[in-house]
Order: structure tokens, then sequence, then C-alpha cells
């Protein structure tokens, strides 16, 4: 095959196990990323997990200059380098705006002088906010939400305007966004950005929408990642996991080996270009499920989580994906449980060192006001 791809935010969790997918199936790879110390541990010029064939360009994406020679002899980019974090991106606007919305900028513009045959987005489940949800009658609520009132009475659920509970439902594609944090806000700007200059410039630009994923690499130390690493680096260190609200929050938890798959289903399928496609396992698990269920299989059943019953800005009640149209027209199928997918994280966690940093990050955001706690009644 030899066509050279190029992965931006590609030394890190989800880029890393992509440049290996793409390798086996006959690409050059080569990764741009900058190696943030929030993510990355320790500085590394070729991180140890990076396969060996990568080639590895040690930049900024919003450097110009690097970003045009990166993409010299591409024939295709996936666009992952992002800043990540919900909480984070609450107070540190310019940083995550600055690196989401115009390291986008840069790389598009860069694209225009070097156009390429496939543009491949990370986006996010965040910018739907809260998911679909119907009420009683059968109706559907697209744009329903929290007030501060209820969250500071510790009611969690999502209710219609009459106070009746809302039945959460899968989220498909044509839900309208709902920005709740700035790190939403930002990847919808990379999503859109993308889509509106690839069809400008005769790109082919595939959106894909990742829900919340989770496998071996991922940043145990980074106090802002997925709620999986955040708990495995809690049970590392025998403390136990901090859950928010009741701890009843549904989401959807896909691994990384079936993001990969539905990335290079992107690539290779011509029918997915111009189009935004959910990526996720197609089920719903609790917060509090998936941290029993971490819990067993690392051996740490004694270790009862902490429920904070506080809210977090940005945070969302239930979101968990509707997969119909990537299962459709990318023929793209999850073949990794949460269950086995945790074994087999669980053997990588064994040789990982956890700097625990969660109580750090909450009591930032208690500073800053931005943890809404219950009122006692």
């Amino acid at each position: 095959m030899n066509k050279r791809v190029l992965i931006t935010g590609g030394a890190g969790f989800l880029g890393s196990h992509l440049a290996d997918a793409l390798l086996t199936h006959g690409y050059q790879v080569r990764v741009l990323d900058v190696l943030s110390p929030q993510v990355h541990s320790m500085r590394e010029k070729h991180p140890t997990y990076l396969h060996s064939e990568v080639e590895y360009v040690w930049e900024d994406i919003r450097h110009a200059d690097a970003v045009r020679q990166a993409l010299h002899g591409v024939s295709a980019v996936f666009h992952l380098a992002a800043a990540v974090g919900v909480g984070q991106s609450m107070y540190e606007l310019e940083r995550y705006l600055s690196i989401n919305t115009l390291g986008t900028a840069v790389l598009l513009e860069a694209l225009m002088e070097y156009p390429v045959e496939t543009l491949v987005v990370a986006s996010s489940m965040s910018i739907y906010g809260e998911g679909l949800y119907r009420a009683a009658d059968g109706s559907l609520h697209a744009q329903a939400e929290r007030s501060l009132t209820q969250l500071h009475s510790g009611l969690w659920e999502v209710c219609d305007v009459q106070g009746n509970v809302l039945e959460p439902l899968p989220t498909p594609e044509h839900k309208p966004p709902a920005l709740a944090s700035i790190y939403a806000l930002s990847k919808y700007n990379q999503e859109r950005m993308c889509l509106m200059i690839g069809r400008a410039y005769n790109i082919p630009t595939v959106a894909l929408r990742f829900f919340n994923i989770f496998g071996p690499r991922q940043a145990l130390s980074n106090p802002y990642t997925g709620v999986l690493a955040i708990f495995a680096s809690r049970y590392l260190n025998d403390q136990p996991p901090m859950i928010f609200e009741d701890g009843r929050q549904q989401r959807d938890f896909v691994s990384v080996y079936d993001v990969v798959q539905a990335c290079r289903l992107a690539l290779e399928v011509p029918q997915a270009a111009g189009q935004v496609f959910n990526i996720g396992s197609g089920y719903a698990s609790t917060v509090s499920e998936v941290a029993a269920l971490m819990a067993q299989v690392l051996g740490k059943t004694h270790l009862e989580p902490y429920i904070t019953n506080t809210y977090r800005m940005g945070d969302i009640r239930h979101c968990f994906a509707d997969i119909t149209r990537a299962q459709a027209v990318l023929g793209y199928t999850p073949r990794v449980t949460l269950a086995g997918g945790l074994v087999e994280m669980v053997d990588w966690l064994a040789g990982q060192i956890a700097d625990d940093r969660s109580a750090m990050a909450s009591a930032e955001l208690i500073k800053r006001g931005l943890m809404v706690s219950t009122i006692a009644v």
C-alpha cells in the first residue's frame, strides 16, 4: 500500500494504538505530537510504546511551518491533537481554545497548500451535552438540561417542566449540540471547521464523535482524563474512587481497539466522506457499575467508592451512543465488551505507576466555584 498517514496527537493513548493498526495494514505512519507534560509523565523524544517504525515529529500543532513540513508526502490525516478535559477547560480557556481551535485552523490552512485524500477529525460526545430523552407520553426531548437550583437540591435526574423524570435514550447524530463546557465548544469547533474547509477545498472529511474510550496506555496521572483511568489511578494507590452526583449517571464506554477499527474504516470507506459518526459501544453503564467492575478485576473490592453528591460545572447526566449510522455506512462492529476490555487493561496496569491527582483537581474546581454542593434538607 505504502500510503503515508499523518496522525496529529499520535503519541498519545488513541494515536499510538491507531499507529499500530495502520502499520499492520500496510500504511506508513508519521506522528506529530508535542508530548504535553500533563499527559506524558516524562518528556521523551520517542515514547517507548510508540512503534519503532513510526516517523515521529516532536512539534506543536500550532506551529505552522512544522505542520506544513509534516504534511509532505502524506495522503491522509487523522487530527487527534487536542487538550482534553471538561473541568479544566472551564478555567484554562485560552489554552484549550488555542490548542483545539487555533491548532485546527493552522492544520487546515496547511492542508489548503498540501491537500490530502482524506481527513478524519476526532470529535466528541461532549458536544451533545445531555443525551436524547423521552417523556412518559412518548415525546422526545433533545435540549433537556438541569437547573442550578435543581442541582443544589441534589435532584440529579433530568426532568420535564412539570418535574417528571425523563427516560434517557441512545443519542443519534442528528441531536442538536448543547455545548456545556469550553472543551465541548472547542471540539465542536474542530468538527465543524474540518467539515467546512473539507467541503470548500474538496478534501473528503469524516468526523468521528468518540464516546468514553478506555484501554491500555491511558494517561493515569492526568486527573482530567477519562473516568476509567481516574478510577484506576485511585485503586492503584489504594484509595477509593470519588464519584460525582449519586453515581447513577450513564455513559458509553468503548474500547480503544474498537475506536481504532472505526478510524481505519473512516479512512477506507469512500461513502463516509462528509459525514459525522458516533463511535461508542452502543451500551450504557452507570459510573458506579463501572467502578464496581474495575474494583473486582483489580482485587480492590474492599475500597468502597466515595459518592460526593456534588456536581461539576459542565458535567451532564446521561449520554450514550446510537451507533446505527456507523454500523450501516462504515460497517463498524464493536467487538470488545467493557468487562473483557477491563481484564486486559488490568494486565497493563500491573506494570504502571500512577500519581493520583484527583483530589488536587477537585480542589481547583472548588476554589473556582465550579463545584456545586447539595443543600442539606
